[in-house]
């Protein structure tokens, strides 16, 4: 993954970039703000390519962002989402919002990288950084996802098979780059399963494509970052910045991922 370089303190920056870097939102959906007319910079409507400092003052749909510019360092959150929330702030009808749990953002706001549906417990990252949300989301940097799965019934060795090699969705192609079990009695059998992409609901469509039901699932990792297991559901925890930093910078050397089976 690109890493995110820093600006030189006292150089002004471009008006996306500083308020991807507040959390506001990406920089493709900064620009459509700023073409739309809705950001201002002391009192004028802000135009693509315009530099801002930390004294400026910026307005977002009225509202004022603090702006830290010459000073790169995303926070990062760590929550332990519960089944029965959703990745949202905003839903017609009226479900509990992750958000809802998180500290206050001065001069912005906290966004998801890649997101869990409704049902689906586990680890969700937040950050304060819209680039690197965006860059983390991305399906082209295929970040391993790693998930704990339980699932009605057992997986002949020919389903394992095809689900290492790869199945077809309607959406596309689909594999896993690790499935392995993970013990259970009965009917009710756990799987360790790894995928380098985030699409909707891909892990329970994929085991469906093969006639198993998923009854629970928990995603425990999103690249270098693990659930810690004192962190409990409805909780989340800031990874401190000198551990960010190194937690970001595994995601550029190789050989960090986990053996395929």
């Amino acid at each position: 993954m690109p890493r995110i370089e820093p600006a030189t303190p006292g150089e002004p920056e471009r008006l996306q970039k500083a308020l991807a870097h507040a959390g506001v939102a990406s920089r493709r959906s900064l620009e459509t703000l700023i073409v739309e007319g809705r950001i201002t910079i002391n009192g004028k409507v802000a135009k693509l390519g315009d530099r801002v400092r930390s004294d400026d003052r910026v307005l977002v749909d009225s509202r004022p962002v603090k702006l830290r510019v010459g000073v790169d360092e995303p926070r990062v959150l760590m929550y332990h989402k519960p089944a029965g929330e959703i990745v949202s702030r905003d839903d017609p009808e009226g479900r509990p919002s992750v958000f809802a749990r998180l500290p206050p953002l001065l001069g912005g706001r906290w966004l998801a990288i890649g997101r869990l549906d409704f049902n689906t417990s586990g680890l969700l990252l937040l950050t304060s950084s819209g680039e690197l949300a965006q860059r983390m989301s991305h399906p082209s940097h295929e970040i391993e996802r790693e998930y704990a799965v339980r699932v009605l019934g057992e997986l002949a060795d020919e389903t394992l098979s095809r689900l290492r090699k790869g199945i077809q969705l309607e959406d596309g192609p689909a594999r896993f780059e690790l499935i392995e079990e993970a013990g259970g009695e009965g009917t009710n059998r756990w799987y360790r399963v790894i995928l380098r992409e985030g699409r909707n609901r891909e892990v329970r469509r994929m085991f469906e494509a093969v006639g198993l039901t998923v009854s629970r699932l928990m995603r425990v990792r999103f690249g270098p970052f693990q659930l810690p297991p004192r962190l409990r559901q409805g909780h989340w925890d800031e990874i401190p910045a000198p551990t960010l930093a190194k937690l970001l910078s595994s995601l550029d050397k190789p050989g960090k991922s986990p053996r395929r089976r």
